[in-house]
């Protein structure tokens, strides 16, 4: 196998990866699930009742479907402990990043 198919591959293994996740989490507690997930509450909809064949429709796609919440300095470096400011507690550094986060599902919603 190639390099080139090698990585479409792991694309679709995350994929499904992914997708079984997140309708497991959708299945157990939905609003816990768009916290988590960082999803809008119509998508955990559509991502919970999709059916299996479906599911893996969308996972062979040669695109990734997740996608990193993480996107600036900040929440890297308090959730890597690179922070600027040298706080050296692990636990209040990722409640932090997990507050700078969670702010952001509340613009998807």
């Amino acid at each position: 196998m190639s390099n080139n198919e090698q990585t479409l591959a792991e694309i679709r293994e995350a994929n499904l990866t992914y997708l079984m996740l997140a309708q497991n989490l959708i299945r157990q507690d939905k609003a816990e699930a768009i916290f988590r997930l960082g999803l809008s509450e119509e998508a955990c909809e559509l991502l919970g009742t999709l059916s299996a064949g479906q599911v893996l429709k969308l996972a062979s796609r040669n695109t990734l479907l997740c996608s990193f919440r993480v996107d600036d300095e900040l929440v890297w470096s308090l959730l890597s402990s690179h922070s600027s400011v040298k706080n050296t507690n692990n636990a209040l550094n990722t409640m932090h990043a997990n507050i700078v986060m969670a702010s952001r599902v509340s613009e998807v919603l």
